[in-house]
């Protein structure tokens, strides 16, 4: 996010890909574009055709009333397994997946965090110096009047990312830690 006249994509599903993949191309600015090794092998629904996703144009993946969660990537899918078993504990979680973070559609997100007053950002990357961190400042210049609660952040631990697969899935954010977060933003 430090360079200025990029646009950066991170899509989530095989839909959000191609729409944005297709609208990098037709760009006249450099676009960095971010895929998770994880999601490689994913499968999704992706209609036949021609269409674009306008990069800066957030996508509400879950409605809810009670905690905004603001999750990209791969995390996205963590925030709804989270949201649903969340839901059976009676806390209604709104996902909201900004598909790019330059431009960031600040008006999705501002207008999610006034309708719940409370926010979770959950991002792969470490939590010092990353994504959600750039992203909770944008949501406290923006929302500060709006917030019930301090903004809560989930990310990768500060520590370097192990080889091993069952260690990086320690220090990688979990459906539990998400759950725990909203659960701490909604009391």
């Amino acid at each position: 996010m430090h360079v200025p006249g990029f646009k950066i994509a991170i899509p989530s599903t095989p839909y959000d890909l191609k729409g944005l993949l297709k609208a990098a191309v037709r760009m006249d600015d450099p676009v960095m574009f971010f895929e998770h090794k994880m999601a490689y092998n994913m499968q999704g629904e992706v209609p036949d055709g021609e269409w674009l996703i306008d990069f800066g144009k957030a996508d509400v993946k879950r409605a809810g009333d009670d905690v905004t969660v603001v999750a990209t990537s791969l995390m996205v899918y963590r925030a709804l397994a989270a949201a649903e078993k969340l839901e059976s504990e009676g806390i209604s979680v709104e996902v909201v997946d900004p598909r790019t973070l330059i431009p960031l559609d600040m008006d999705t997100i501002a207008a999610s965090v006034r309708k719940t007053g409370r926010v979770v950002i959950v991002d792969e990357g470490h939590v010092t110096c990353g994504v959600g961190a750039e992203i909770a400042a944008r949501i406290a210049y923006d929302c500060f009047d709006y917030l019930d609660a301090p903004i809560e952040r989930v990310g990768t631990l500060d520590v370097p990312i192990p080889f091993s697969p069952p260690m990086e899935n320690y220090v990688v954010p979990s459906e539990d830690d998400i759950v725990f977060a909203v659960k701490k933003a909604a009391r």
